[in-house]
């Protein structure tokens, strides 16, 4: 069988330094021998705003880059589309080395390929609403009709039709915020760059808007670069996370490895506050199911089970999960006839969970159930099984399990 190709990624970054001043040379060769920033800083008045970072952003996901305030996020995303160049390194995007455009080819290249929302939302005073949504079509050249269909369709996918003769000072924080949102998907651009785009708002707007984003996402798949200082917003949108300090990337997965394994203590002390149970879904936290019964007898099903620890096991036919079966059950149903069918009637009514549920949302059911909840995917395949135990490793104080642990 041959191997699978692994898709390459829309964007990569390779080895991109950022040294602000006249002359950066000198600062480089002070950075490339190890010295930090600050005493860079001191003996060469130029600063470090990245030091050697290196990405690969895949098609079609959200990848958030976070960190505190000066960390080097904002820096980041602007050398996406060359607002900022780099002192040196490369910028890849879909097989195009941007730093080899020349200026008009930048141009359509930001026109066409990349849309930015900005935090302070950057619309147009004077412009109503339709004419800010559809303002880069009109840089684009699209014919008025065509850019005002497109600006009202996109107006109602976020959830302001009507809207359109309004004012930017008419409308709300939030109401402006989905404006830039929708101006930033009238051109159809590949690629979303997204600086703090929801943290100049009150939280609840800010929560709708990030529900606004994932729901989008979810029929758009669009490249999305997101930028946050909030780890709750980054494990809530994020299919990836890297996380920046002091221009230098410390970590970078999926955002159950930062929450579960962070890389350094200043990524733990990121981590250490969070609600695992409202960032976590049950598919990092499943094991895998202790006894998957597929025998169409009890006698069958016996010898399954007989093999495995826990006395139960998960019912599973070519229709998918069917219920949860006990040891003792199957026993005594196999002095009456072990060659008798396997029927619903001895399966016990335990509940199946998505993987995709939130710990959160599960946490009551598996507390009630006196055996352990099957993981079931939406074809009704069997994926795993949620313990309590499980559950309670996950949620429990990480610094307190290694305390013990050394004690």
């Amino acid at each position: 069988m041959a191997e699978s190709v692994q898709e390459a990624p829309l964007i990569e970054v390779s080895g991109l330094y950022k040294i602000y001043g006249p002359d950066p040379a000198p600062a480089m060769a002070l950075l490339r021998a190890g010295h930090p920033k600050e005493e860079i800083l001191e003996r060469t008045g130029h600063t470090v705003g990245l030091q050697d970072i290196n990405l690969r952003i895949n098609r079609g996901e959200i990848f958030v880059v976070m960190g505190l305030s000066g960390s080097g996020k904002s820096t980041l995303i602007r050398h996406f589309n060359r607002l900022i160049d780099p002192t040196e390194g490369r910028i890849v995007i879909d097989g195009t080395d941007v730093m080899q455009l020349s200026q008009r080819a930048l141009e359509t290249f930001r026109r066409k390929r990349m849309s930015m929302v900005f935090q302070r939302f950057g619309l147009m005073p004077h412009l109503n609403v339709i004419d800010n949504v559809a303002y880069g079509l009109r840089v684009q050249g699209v014919g008025r009709a065509e850019r005002r269909r497109r600006a009202e369709h996109w107006l109602n996918m976020v959830g302001l039709d009507g809207y359109g003769s309004q004012f930017p000072a008419q409308l709300s924080g939030g109401q402006q915020q989905r404006v830039g949102l929708a101006r930033a998907l009238c051109t159809d651009a590949d690629i979303l760059l997204m600086d703090e785009a929801f943290s100049a708002l009150d939280p609840l707007i800010r929560s709708e808007m990030q529900d606004q984003l994932i729901a989008l996402q979810e029929e758009l798949h669009k490249t999305i670069v997101f930028i946050t200082h909030d780890l709750d917003e980054a494990l809530r949108l994020g299919d990836r996370i890297a996380i920046l300090k002091d221009g230098v990337l410390v970590q970078e997965g999926a955002p159950a490895d930062i929450l579960l394994r962070p890389a350094d203590d200043y990524v733990e002390a990121f981590v250490k506050d969070v609600n695992r149970a409202r960032a976590l879904t049950v598919e990092t936290v499943m094991k895998p199911p202790a006894c998957r019964i597929t025998a169409a007898t009890i006698g069958e099903a016996l010898e399954q089970m007989r093999g495995a620890a826990g006395g139960y096991g998960y019912y599973v036919t070519d229709e998918g999960y069917q219920g949860l079966v006990l040891q003792e059950t199957l026993e005594q149903a196999a002095r009456r006839g072990p060659a008798n069918a396997l029927k619903e009637d001895l399966l016990q009514d335990v509940p199946a969970i998505s993987p995709d549920d939130l710990l959160e949302a599960v946490i009551p059911e598996t507390l009630d159930a006196d055996y352990p909840l099957p993981v079931v995917d939406e074809d009704g395949g069997l994926r795993g099984e949620l313990t309590r135990a499980s559950l309670a490793q996950v949620l429990g104080d990480r610094a307190e399990a290694r305390s013990s642990a050394g004690s």
